[in-house]
C-alpha cells in the first residue's frame, strides 16, 4: 500500500538508445534454482522428520515450541513481499525520502501488540485468532471474522503471486506463467507436507536471501556512480532528501502524519490481529519470546526500509548517470527497479540471479504464510467445530489436503489477476479496507468489557476504582485510536481513486502511479496487562461462547500462579 509525499525533483532523463532485454546466464539460472531448492528441501526434511508420528499442533503451531529468533525472522518476511522490493524503491525514485518516515510508526505499531494482543491471546492457548471472538461474542462473530479473513487473503495471494512474475517477465522475458506455477507449486508443496515449522524456517533462509540480494545491489550501484557520497550529492542536488513534511492537508501524498500515525494502525492490523503473524506468536515456546520475537522485528523493518529506500537513491544516481532508454522510461513504475538491477548487474554472472532470487523469496515467505494460515482457520474455525471427533491422523491429511486447495485457489486468482487489470490494485485496497474493521473488532472486545451481544448475560462493569480507572484511559485511547483509523483509512482511500496533488510545484511527472506497495502497515510481562480475560474462563476447560463478556484485568502480584497455571488449558478450539 502506497500513502503519501510532497518532494521537489526532476524529470526523468532519457537517451535515445534502445533497450535490449537482459538475458540470464547459466549461472543466474542455476542460483535462481538453488532458491527453490533448498526452500523445497528444508520443508521435505521438516516432513520426513519424525514421519508417522505428527499431530495437528505440530503442523499448525510447530508444536508450540519455537524459539525466538526464527519466529522474528518469520515475522519480519511474512508482510515483507515481492511488492515491497519493488515498490518502496520506486516510490523513493519517484518522490524522495519523506516514505522513509514510515519507520517513525513501528514502534507503536510493535509495541502494542506485543503489550496488549499477545497476553491476550498467549494466555488463552489459542490456534487460531477468531477463536478469540467466540469466547468474547459468539459464534456469529468467529465465523463472520474467519469467512473475511479467507476472502483477504485469498484475493491477495492471487497479487503476490501475479504481480512480480508479470514484472520479472516484461524485464527479462523471463516466461511469465512458469515463473507463477513454478512459485505456486513449491510454495504449497513444502508449506502442505512441513506445516508451520516449515515455513518459519524457510522463511528465516529467505530472509537471508532477500538482504544479501538488495545489499549487492546498493554496493554495486554506489560503486559505479563513485560511492555513497557522490549517491547522497545527486540526491541532494535534485531535492530527492525531504525534511519531515508536516503539511495537514490529506490530499498531499506522503507528510509525517499519514505515514508515521497511518503505519501504526496499518502495522496494528498485520502485527496484531493478523492471522499470520498472531500464529508465529502463539507458536514460540513462551509468552516472553514471543514478546521478546516482536521486539526484535522492530530494528529488522527499520534496517529493511533503510535499504529499501538507498536502492531508490543509488538507482536515481545511476540513471542520472547513465540515462534511461526512451522504452524504460515508459514502463511502469514497478519495473524500474527491475530494469535497473539487470543494467547494473549486466555482465556479473550470477548476481541477477541473487536480485531475482531475491524478488521470489520475498513472493515465497508471504504466500507460504498465508497458505498456513488460512488452512489453520480453516480447520480450527470451520471444520473442527463441526466434527469434533475427527481422529489425528484424518485430521493431519484434512490440514495438508486445505494447503493444498489453497495453493490452487491462489493459482487461480494469479489468472484472475492477469485478466483483469484494476483488480491487482482493488486487492490491495481490499486487504486496508478488511484489515480496519477486524483491528476494531478486537479492540472492541479487549478495551470495552461491556459491549457484549444482544441476549447474552450482561456483567456488571462497576469495577473497584483500582481496576476501572486503568481500563477507563484504555478505553479512551482505543476510541481515539479508532477514530483515527477511520479518518486515516477514508483519506488514503481517497488518495488512492484521486490520486497525488498534479497541482503541486513539487509534483513528479515520472509517468503513471506506482502500484501500492504491501510493506506498511497493509514484551516483557506487564505488572498488569489491561483486560485481558475474564477470569472465571481460566476455570473452564472448554470455554463456552461469549464466557469472555466484561473481562477483568489480572493482576501478575495475586495471580501469577492461576495464570502461569491454568490458562494453557483453555481455549483449544
Amino acid at each position: 500500500m502506497s500513502v503519501g509525499v510532497s518532494t521537489s525533483a526532476p524529470l526523468l532523463t532519457t537517451s535515445d538508445t534502445t533497450h535490449t532485454t537482459p538475458v540470464f546466464s547459466v549461472v543466474d539460472y542455476l542460483v535462481f534454482a538453488l532458491l527453490l531448492l533448498l526452500s523445497l528441501a528444508i520443508g521435505l526434511y521438516h516432513a520426513c522428520r519424525g514421519w508417522g508420528h505428527h499431530t495437528v499442533g505440530q503442523l499448525l503451531m510447530a508444536d508450540r515450541k519455537m524459539s525466538c529468533f526464527p519466529v522474528a525472522l518469520s515475522l519480519l518476511a511474512t508482510f515483507q513481499s515481492a511488492v515491497a522490493i519493488l515498490g518502496v524503491p520506486s516510490e523513493i525514485y519517484r518522490f524522495g525520502t519523506q516514505y522513509w518516515f514510515l519507520g517513525c510508526s513501528y514502534f507503536l505499531g510493535l509495541l502494542i501488540p506485543a503489550h496488549i494482543f499477545i497476553p491476550v491471546f498467549y494466555r488463552l492457548h489459542l490456534t487460531s485468532t477468531y477463536e478469540y471472538l467466540e469466547l468474547r461474542f459468539n459464534k456469529a462473530v468467529r465465523i463472520c471474522g474467519t469467512v473475511t479473513f479467507i476472502f483477504q487473503m485469498v484475493i491477495y495471494m492471487g497479487v503476490v503471486l501475479y504481480a512480480p512474475s508479470l514484472a520479472l517477465n516484461a524485464v527479462t522475458g523471463f516466461d511469465l506463467w512458469l515463473s507463477v506455477l513454478t512459485l505456486g507449486i513449491v510454495c504449497t508443496i513444502y508449506t502442505a507436507l512441513g506445516g508451520l515449522k516449515a515455513v518459519i524456517w524457510t522463511d528465516v533462509f529467505q530472509t537471508l536471501v532477500m538482504f544479501l540480494g538488495q545489499v549487492a545491489v546498493i554496493i554495486v550501484g554506489s560503486a559505479k556512480v563513485g560511492g555513497m557520497g557522490r549517491v547522497w550529492a545527486l540526491a541532494s542536488q535534485h531535492d530527492l532528501i525531504s525534511g519531515i513534511e508536516l503539511n495537514p492537508d490529506p490530499f498531499v501524498r506522503h507528510t509525517f502524519w499519514t505515514l508515521a500515525f497511518g503505519g501504526v494502525f496499518m502495522m496494528l492490523s498485520l502485527y496484531g490481529v493478523n492471522q499470520a503473524q498472531v500464529q508465529r506468536y502463539l507458536s514460540s515456546h513462551t509468552e516472553k519470546a514471543a514478546v521478546l520475537s516482536c521486539y526484535a522485528v522492530f530494528p529488522c523493518q527499520q534496517i529493511v526500509l533503510c535499504i529499501s529506500c538507498l536502492i531508490g537513491l543509488v538507482m536515481f544516481a545511476y540513471y542520472q548517470e547513465f540515462p534511461l532508454s526512451s522504452q524504460q522510461a515508459q514502463a511502469a513504475p514497478d519495473q524500474f527497479v527491475l530494469y535497473f538491477v539487470m543494467d547494473l548487474l549486466n555482465g556479473l554472472p550470477g548476481l541477477p540471479g541473487l536480485f531475482v532470487a531475491c524478488l521470489f523469496s520475498g513472493s515465497l515467505s508471504t504466500i507460504s504464510s498465508a497458505f498456513n494460515s488460512l488452512a489453520t482457520v480453516t480447520m480450527e474455525d470451520l471444520i473442527q467445530p463441526w466434527f469434533p471427533e475427527f481422529s489425528e491422523t484424518r485430521a493431519i491429511m484434512l490440514s495438508r489436503s486445505l494447503a493444498i486447495g489453497y495453493g490452487l485457489l491462489c493459482l487461480g486468482m494469479a489468472y484472475i489477476s492477469s485478466q483483469m487489470g484494476p483488480l491487482l490494485q482493488a486487492a490491495i485496497s481490499i486487504f486496508g479496507m478488511v484489515g480496519g474493521p477486524l483491528l476494531g473488532l478486537f479492540c472492541l472486545g479487549i478495551f470495552f468489557p461491556c459491549a457484549n451481544p444482544p441476549q447474552s448475560d450482561q456483567r456488571d462493569c462497576d469495577y473497584p476504582d483500582a481496576i476501572y480507572h486503568p481500563l477507563q484511559a484504555h478505553r479512551v485511547t482505543a476510541v481515539l485510536f479508532l477514530v483515527l483509523f477511520m479518518v486515516q483509512r477514508s483519506q488514503l482511500y481517497h488518495c488512492h481513486c484521486s490520486g497525488p496533488d498534479r497541482q503541486s510545484a513539487h509534483w513528479r511527472d515520472a509517468g503513471p502511479d506506482p502500484e501500492p506497495s504491501d510493506h506498511l502497515p497493509c514484551a516483557a510481562k506487564t505488572p498488569c496487562p489491561p483486560a485481558l480475560v475474564l477470569s472465571e474462563a481460566a476455570l473452564l476447560q472448554k470455554p463456552q461462547p461469549g464466557r469472555l463478556h466484561g473481562h477483568q484485568p489480572i493482576c501478575r502480584e495475586d495471580e501469577e500462579g492461576h495464570a502461569s497455571g491454568q490458562w494453557r488449558q483453555v481455549g483449544n478450539g
